[in-house]
């Protein structure tokens, strides 16, 4: 029976992790570009997540590709391929877990928001009801915001467990949900920023919302860095 990978509890620097993921891509910038965007957009061209584990796979090899000094290509995109099954279930898993948690959320607010609309339209609407509405439907989205955070940072170490570890999809979501439990806060630090970061690509013009994604990608790769290293080459 294999050893248990191990993992830390660290003290995460949302800023300085950015600075560092800057210093790393920025000699390859263009490159670590091209395979996030084209990564991203062929993960959502297929329903029901079939390509986004083999994508995200393949964007976090050529990150591991560039932390062990080795010089990154284009195709190591398309070599998370040779992780599909493997991140194909783990992609499964994130998506089971989403709808769990977010289609109640919305089956409550959509049955709320009809009830309170038919109460309405037995007489002449009151500004209590529209209120009512309004705070339903801010409510609902707000639960579905913090749901989507709580998933992807429960979920946010499997893809590179499945690249670095060559585990299975199924060890890599427990192990994620582990690490990431025992780092919790320091995630969620991490994930403020990173959102902001990203709130401000789409100010501008939304095209800036890609151009940080090669950041935001390398500050997630670090992160993965502190808490579980690099596992040695075989």
């Amino acid at each position: 029976m294999p050893a248990p990978i191990p993992f830390k509890r660290v003290s995460i620097a949302p800023f300085a992790y950015i600075g560092e993921a800057w210093e790393r891509v920025k000699e390859q910038y263009w490159m670590f570009l091209g395979v996030s965007v084209v990564g991203m957009l062929i993960a959502g061209l297929v329903p029901l997540a079939v390509m986004l584990g083999p994508m995200m796979c393949g964007i976090y090899l050529c990150y591991r590709q560039q932390g062990r000094g080795e010089q990154v290509v284009f195709e190591t995109l398309f070599k998370g391929f040779d992780q599909f099954l493997e991140s194909f279930i783990a992609a499964l898993l994130m998506l089971a877990a989403s709808l769990v948690i977010v289609v109640p959320v919305i089956l409550v607010a959509l049955f709320s928001g009809v009830f309170v609309g038919l109460l309405g339209a037995s007489h002449a609407p009151e500004e209590g009801a529209v209120a009512l509405i309004i705070l339903l439907a801010g409510g609902a989205f707000l639960l579905i915001m913090l749901a989507s955070v709580l998933i992807h940072l429960l979920f946010f170490f499997t893809f590179p467990l499945i690249v670095d570890r060559g585990i299975t999809g199924v060890e890599a979501v427990k192990l994620s949900w582990r690490a990431a439990y025992a780092n919790l806060w320091g995630l969620v630090g991490l994930g403020l920023v990173t959102f902001c970061l990203s709130l401000v690509g789409v100010c501008f013009c939304y095209v800036g919302a890609f151009l940080v994604m090669p950041i935001i990608f390398g500050v997630q790769w670090i992160t993965y860095e502190r808490v579980f290293g690099l596992a040695e080459v075989a």
